[in-house]
């Protein structure tokens, strides 16, 4: 089905661009990625609300974690079948379905009067994790479409611009949400968290409408046809059938070795992320339920700003020295991630981080570093890849198939980070360790793609076997280590609970 080397080359040494077709791309990628980013909006809304949500609930950083990690397993599951509708029905109308049911789940969270039962709040909260993934699926198919192979992945880069500024935008309007504020008649007091999700609906509402009116799902629906050419399929149109779709993408490699790598990128993008607040109300000594610290609101709205950069430079990299080659690239990024997460849990094992002035410039400088590591990768593979893989016509699923795989990654890493948390009574160290694991791993994943596509099949497969042995031996080292954390904790709280006892009710020896 991929399109010969020799016709796409007649094809870029002839063709140009028509009058007027750059503004009209320029506008529609504005408005898709407008869209997208506001899905941030009610997404990200969450890590503001779990320290609140931890004071009036009684619910511990394990609870908070696996909250997380079950919106992630929806949403990668979410991504799986909706990216492979949206071959079918298109990425627009799978955007537009997107926004509009998150929406009205955020709004229902807020307003519910059964918000405070975990089991409700997690089957809703899951509920909104399957329904915003109509958001990646339908944004990459509707860009494939309009971008060649060798722009996707500098675009993609400055698409992550996009993407990001709705992580900024709510790490902006939270804090201001929650220390409480007046418009006109409407008062919202100090703490209260379920504005974070009664507000920002309004916002995604209002970009529904203009994307609405003036997002095209491809070059030839907005009146310039054979402006793109399209390496898998340069037929008419952009959707296919449902399983043409299914067995063109499951059964390319390329896919799988991006998936697990992308998994990776999940693990620590959002166990970052995620737990981000409850670091630094634990580790820092900041309040993040009212009067956040100007540092805090800083480092979260400057985290997606600075990852934008390594977004950017990394799609550059790929698209001008590797011709679109991904794979290159990622593996430097995930390998350079590994060492910034390794020296931050060093640093964070001999106690330089904490609430002191340097500790704390410590402890927000490596989630800026963390953060551009890991939302380069997300960009040029999540994003930039599935294109290149699907075309036109198949990106939805093959973003589907890879972004699924980030987001059962971050569960993971989740519920295991968590728990660890819970049973070690806080010791973030932990946290960057099992980031550190994660990261090390998605770099032997595109290690071992680079040598399957340079023709070196058993040094491949020498590095698969490796991964595998990897996995034993976190599974052989960590689940006894578990084991004996959970141990302590329960005798510590055992031994606490006694000597709270008044001494009339203490046992007797």
């Amino acid at each position: 089905m991929t399109i010969a080397a020799d016709a796409k080359k007649e094809w870029k040494d002839s063709h140009k661009h028509p009058p007027g077709f750059r503004a009209r791309r320029g506008l529609n990628w504005f408005t898709v990625g407008l869209l997208y980013s506001m899905y941030y909006m009610c997404r990200y809304n969450f890590r503001f609300a779990g320290p609140g949500m931890r004071e009036e609930f009684g619910w511990d950083a394990q609870q908070i974690a696996d909250l997380a990690g079950w919106f992630s397993l929806a949403y990668g599951t979410g991504q799986l079948i909706n990216g492979l509708f949206s071959d079918r029905i298109g990425g627009r109308t799978t955007m537009l379905i997107g926004a509009v049911g998150s929406i009205l789940v955020n709004l229902l969270i807020g307003f519910s009067p059964w918000t405070s039962s975990f089991m409700v709040f997690a089957a809703m909260w899951m509920v909104n994790g399957y329904i915003q993934a109509c958001g990646a699926p339908g944004m990459v198919k509707t860009n494939a479409a309009w971008f060649n192979r060798d722009e996707r992945g500098v675009f993609a880069g400055i698409f992550g611009f996009m993407i990001q500024s709705g992580q900024t935008m709510i790490s902006l309007l939270a804090p201001v949400i929650l220390n409480g504020f007046t418009f006109l008649a409407f008062v919202v007091g100090p703490g209260q968290w379920r504005m974070l999700f009664c507000i920002p609906p309004i916002g995604v509402a209002l970009v529904s409408i203009w994307f609405y009116f003036v997002s095209s799902p491809s070059p030839d629906d907005a009146g310039y046809p054979g402006a793109i050419h399209d390496d898998v399929d340069n037929s008419a149109g952009t959707t296919v059938p449902i399983l043409e779709s299914f067995k063109f993408i499951f059964l390319n490699p390329l896919v799988w070795f991006y998936a697990v790598a992308y998994a990776c990128t999940g693990a620590v993008r959002h166990a970052s992320d995620q737990l981000a607040p409850l670091y630094f109300e634990d580790v820092l000594g900041f309040n993040m339920k009212t009067n956040m610290p100007e540092i805090a609101i800083g480092t979260l709205a400057l985290i997606p700003m600075v990852a934008v950069a390594g977004s950017v430079v990394s799609g550059w990299i790929s698209d001008r020295f590797f011709h679109g080659h991904r794979y290159p690239v990622a593996m430097f990024l995930y390998f350079m991630e590994s060492v910034v997460i390794a020296t931050a849990a060093v640093v964070m094992a001999f106690k330089f981080i904490g609430p002191t002035a340097g500790g704390i410039l410590l402890g927000c400088l490596f989630l800026v570093l963390i953060a551009i590591t890991a939302n380069s990768t997300h960009s040029i593979v999540g994003a930039a890849a599935p294109m290149d893989i699907g075309g036109k016509k198949m990106a939805g699923f093959a973003a589907g198939v890879i972004d699924s795989f980030q987001y059962y990654g971050a569960a993971i890493g989740l519920f295991i980070t968590g728990r660890m948390l819970s049973v070690s009574d806080g010791n973030y160290t932990y946290w960057f360790g099992i980031m550190t694991c994660f990261a090390f791993f998605g770099g032997c994943a595109m290690l071992s793609m680079l040598f399957r596509q340079t023709g070196r099949r058993t040094a491949s497969r020498a590095v698969i076997a490796f991964m595998v042995l990897l996995v034993v031996a976190a599974i052989g080292i960590g689940v006894p280590k578990y084991r004996a954390q959970k141990a302590a904790h329960e005798a510590r709280l055992a031994a606490d609970a006694a000597a709270a006892l008044p001494a009339e009710q203490a046992p007797a020896k």
